[in-house]
């Protein structure tokens, strides 16, 4: 049974989706002024394994994630830029979607853009000033948090406490309360508006987020995901927002959310200059690389960026191939089906699948990847696994990589024709019991960049440079 933790209630819970095996998820995605880092890459990464994990287990998953494609950091990044927001955010969001594409997330159903939504954003600030939840000053639309009784209930904070986090766009001395945040910002001159009954402007951060879920999903759904950072006042506000509107709760049943990604203990932002971009990362590293260490910590916890957990999760990689590579070549059809063999295996898709229903631990269910291949080598060197055996083992495996993506690309090597030779010319003084020679010959590989390993199958040879 899946159990999952949600941020409102602060403890695991029993996943019971609304509709039968039809499971909603909104998942707040960038805001597209610059090159997304790998802080980002987290979270973004973190909810691709959760969505194929939910569909792997039979569920019918809609992941919609939005785009703020209109925000006070893209107009100022494109004054500096001299190019329009509109063409800035495009190229942006361009560079984020090829970002995705290279890092394997390819989960999310629908991208909807804050610019494509505005009819409904309108709609729903005409709604909240119709239910006295909001007020006009003469720069903006404002949510009164006062009104609504439980805000604070996601965060644990109170209206008081919400003075501490307010963002740039709600700075405004004309509030109400301090910790009011903006509904609908009237533009200055040469800023990107959109006409209103009021005056023109430009959606605030919170209610776009409200006016696309609601588009595509009503007023409930499932699962709401995104980054601890998110929780205040970004995901109180949505949820002051929609259940106003609406008079229904909870807006979201579920509330997940990942841990901070860290570089030398801080967390890593655009605003501390301490971040790396994901296309940085790629031209050194490979996208496997990064989804095995984001994935060796559970979601919820912090995670340390270095490139000593880079190279170790590199390590592990390379012991996951070459095992995949041994287990590809046993084409011995004489070897018995061991019973001791196929509980292994029974045992590691059962765990494997108990670890992913605890509140998806993906640290432990990689565990168990790595506890199999170490159970197994000795059983591949004594030649006790049968073909079909081996099969289910790479079938297993190949199950477990849909969903977290992480098995590393095998090529197949095209060994030289003088490597070739030489290990003929190694193999004819071996059976001669020429050891000197052969050991000669073992090092002339190796000097040209390749290694022989003696099996019972004959000599396997691999390139290690």
């Amino acid at each position: 049974m899946l159990h999952a933790y949600n941020t409102l209630t602060r403890k695991k819970e029993v996943f019971k989706p609304r509709r039968g095996k039809r499971v909603n998820l909104f998942v707040c995605g960038p805001t597209v002024y610059d090159r997304s880092h790998l802080g980002h890459a987290r979270t973004y990464l973190v909810f691709d394994v959760i969505v194929k994990y939910l569909k792997s287990r039979g569920y019918k998953v809609f992941y919609l994630q939005n785009i703020t494609d209109i925000d006070d950091k893209i107009i100022k990044r494109a004054e500096e830029e001299k190019i329009s927001p509109k063409l800035l955010a495009k190229k942006f969001e361009k560079e984020y979607l090829k970002d995705a594409k290279n890092l394997g997330i390819n989960s999310v159903t629908k991208y909807a853009k804050a610019t494509e939504c505005i009819k409904e954003i309108i709609g729903q600030v005409k709604r909240l000033l119709e239910k006295g939840f909001a007020y006009k000053t003469d720069d903006g639309i404002y949510y009164n948090i006062e009104k609504f009784k439980e805000y604070g209930k996601l965060s644990g904070r109170t209206v008081l406490q919400a003075e501490d986090a307010v963002s740039r766009i709600d700075e405004s001395v004309k509030k109400k309360n301090k910790g009011d945040f903006c509904l609908w910002k009237i533009s200055k001159p040469d800023e990107p508006s959109w006409p209103s009954p009021w005056e023109d402007g430009r959606p605030g951060w919170h209610i776009e987020d409200t006016a696309i879920t609601q588009k595509y999903f009503g007023p409930q759904y499932d699962i709401h995901g995104g980054a601890i950072d998110l929780i205040f006042p970004h995901h109180e506000a949505e949820i002051a927002q929609m259940e106003a509107i609406s008079g229904k709760k909870p807006m979201v049943k579920y509330w997940l959310h990942t841990g901070f990604l860290t570089i030398n203990g801080q967390k890593m932002a655009k605003s501390l200059g301490n971040f790396i971009t994901v296309q940085d990362f790629l031209k050194k590293h490979t996208p496997e690389a990064l989804r095995l260490f984001v994935f060796s910590t559970h979601y919820r916890s912090p995670i340390n960026y270095t490139e000593k957990a880079i190279k170790q999760a590199e390590t592990g990689l390379e012991r996951i191939k070459e095992f995949i590579v041994k287990i590809s070549n046993i084409k011995n059809q004489k070897s018995k089906i061991h019973i001791k063999n196929q509980k292994l295996i029974e045992s590691a898709r059962k765990k494997f699948n108990e670890y992913m229903d605890d509140d998806f631990n993906t640290p432990e269910a990689i565990s168990i990847i790595f506890d199999l291949i170490k159970k197994v080598n000795p059983i591949l060197n004594r030649n006790q696994l049968s073909p079909i055996q081996a099969k289910e083992i790479l079938n297993f495996l190949k199950e477990a990589d849909e969903i977290l993506g992480i098995l590393p690309k095998i090529e197949k090597q095209k060994i030289p024709k003088k490597i070739r030779e030489l290990v003929k010319i190694r193999e004819k003084y071996r059976q001669e019991k020429n050891w000197q020679k052969a050991d000669k010959i073992r090092q002339e590989i190796k000097n040209l960049g390749w290694q022989i390993e003696d099996t019972s199958e004959g000599a396997k040879i691999k390139n290690y440079k």
